[in-house]
């Protein structure tokens, strides 16, 4: 019963967990964690920075102390931890046992701890913090806190315990945002007043310079408005078939129900270019061709166009009821609510632009009427190119609102939402350990790729052992442990501070949408 207590504390503290709480047990690749830490002064914040180091209670055999060392530094100081017997040996001691407390590398207060080299605590420019955890009541849990900035690790390793299970949780004054983040947050901002000055200053040279600007209105339709008119008709273009590219693999899933794409997205791209090619050739015909100076010819031009519109149409809605089918039998409502109000976005869409083609069709028909022109001349603009440009701007308003940043992004695009038949369980090989860096983030959920090993783990060992170490049957022979140091800077970027700052309810209506757990 108690072991089950450890779990689902341990569970629920990793279930909860913002961008820095991680999990280390006695595995190769979880033993040591490590983070970039702001001092509190570097960044300011309403807490001071600390890491937090739990070891939930397990339930031991009577007459065991199961023991686990755990060492907390400043990598700059990674030279003062464990000590070389004779001297000039290439790997370091790191534990204390008996055998080194009578050779005085350490007092018998300190068995089980990390050495430390003489001096250490003069010689540090920063405390490390070196104990031993009794699983059987492992106590309150370690705050380590953070004076100067640096690069911090926490290592653990196995003294007299098999196995251990252990939470950290790397807590910057600011609050959840990894140290190589937060950096963006000022940056982007700054970005993104720039890009209003330069709008600003654009705009107010455009109205001064407003004649030059309206260069087909003041100076007719020669060579350099026909220049112009192709570059609008390019971007045009491009417009059209980039968000036509989005839409498709939006449906398709990308990015909230699929990770990737595949091969498929090879061919979504060839489409969206074939789309940009007809469709310029189309824009730029229709800019240099008059209606009343079209004929026949313009079928080849309008065909291929409206060949690729079709099979962007077809392809978009055949995805959508796809992934809204494969929402609908995962029980992924909040997600499949989203996509459903894109299915009305875009039926809607096309009602209005089949209703448009019926009024406009009747409109047509009247053509050779003598009074068709003189009554149509002012509207004409409108039929041909004023509606379609409503449309457009009505979809992106409404899929730019469905689709708009708030606080459960992370969950949508991340996670899968609880079945509401579930009950609730999950298993320690759910969590997930955060990457590296920002460059792996395609690696998500999959195994690292093995790293140069760490130069003080390498070093450390526990030359033939001790009594304690002998008597566990499952533990690994003594000797070098190599590990990738294992960085907690890659995290997610949607979380930032507490959740309290926040400048919006969206978070309460989609918050009603995600299946709590049930069955507690």
């Amino acid at each position: 019963m108690k072991s089950l207590l450890s779990a689902l504390v341990l569970g629920l503290s990793l279930w909860g967990a913002d961008a820095l709480e991680v999990k280390m047990d006695q595995s190769e690749d979880n033993r040591q964690r490590c983070a970039g830490m702001y001092s509190r002064t570097a960044w300011g914040g309403p807490v001071d920075p600390y890491i937090n180091v739990m070891f939930p209670p397990r339930e031991v055999p009577d007459g065991t102390d199961p023991q686990v060392s755990v060492v907390i530094f400043e990598w700059k100081d990674e030279d003062l931890i464990g000590v070389r017997d004779p001297p000039d040996a290439v790997q370091k001691v790191g534990i204390c046992e008996e055998k080194w407390v009578k050779k005085g590398h350490c007092n018998e207060t300190n068995i089980g701890e990390y050495i430390l080299a003489e001096g250490a605590t003069s010689k540090s420019k920063n405390l490390i913090e070196t104990y031993v955890v009794h699983l059987k009541d492992p106590g309150k849990p370690t705050k380590y806190m953070i004076t100067q900035t640096g690069y911090y690790c926490v290592l653990t390793d196995r003294f007299s315990a098999s196995e251990y299970e252990a939470v950290v949780e790397f807590r910057n004054a600011y609050g959840e945002l990894p140290a190589t983040q937060i950096p963006k947050l000022p940056f982007y901002g700054g970005i993104t007043i720039l890009y209003a000055l330069v709008a600003v200053f654009w705009g107010f040279l455009y109205y001064q310079h407003r004649q030059d600007i309206h260069y087909l209105n003041r100076n007719g339709s020669n060579i350099g408005a026909k220049v112009f008119l192709v570059i609008v008709a390019i971007l045009n273009a491009f417009r059209n078939s980039f968000s036509f590219f989005l839409l498709l693999i939006v449906c398709m899933g990308y990015g909230v129900v699929k990770h990737t794409l595949g091969q498929t997205m090879v061919w979504v791209r060839w489409l969206a270019i074939a789309h940009f090619v007809f469709g310029l050739v189309y824009a730029i015909t229709s800019l240099v061709i008059t209606p009343d100076q079209a004929g026949p010819f313009v079928l080849l031009i309008v065909l291929p166009l409206a060949g690729t519109l079709t099979a962007f149409y077809v392809w978009t809605l055949n995805s959508l009821n796809l992934t809204l089918k494969d929402l609908r039998e995962r029980k992924q409502s909040a997600k499949e609510l989203m996509y459903r109000k894109l299915w009305w976005c875009i039926l809607v869409s096309i009602f209005v632009i089949f209703g448009f083609f019926f009024f406009n069709s009747f409109s047509f028909a009247s053509v050779n009427d003598p009074d068709y022109v003189p009554f149509h001349w002012k509207s004409r603009w409108f039929v041909l190119d004023g509606w379609l440009n409503l449309v457009y701007f009505a979809d992106v308003a409404w899929i730019a609102y469905v689709w708009r940043p708030t606080a459960n992004n992370r969950r949508f695009a991340m996670s899968d939402e609880l079945a509401q038949d579930d009950d609730g369980t999950f298993t320690m090989g759910d969590i997930g350990a955060p990457d590296d860096s920002d460059d792996e983030e395609e690696g998500i959920g999959r195994k690292p790729s093995q790293q140069p090993p760490l130069p003080l783990v390498a070093q450390l060992t526990n030359a033939g052992g001790s009594t304690l170490n002998q008597n566990q049957p499952s533990q690994a022979p003594s000797g070098r442990r190599p590990l990738p140091r294992e960085s907690l800077d890659g995290e997610t970027i949607f979380a930032v501070g507490e959740d309290g700052d926040r400048f919006s309810d969206d978070s309460d209506e989609e918050n009603a949408k995600l299946v709590s757990r049930t069955g507690k």
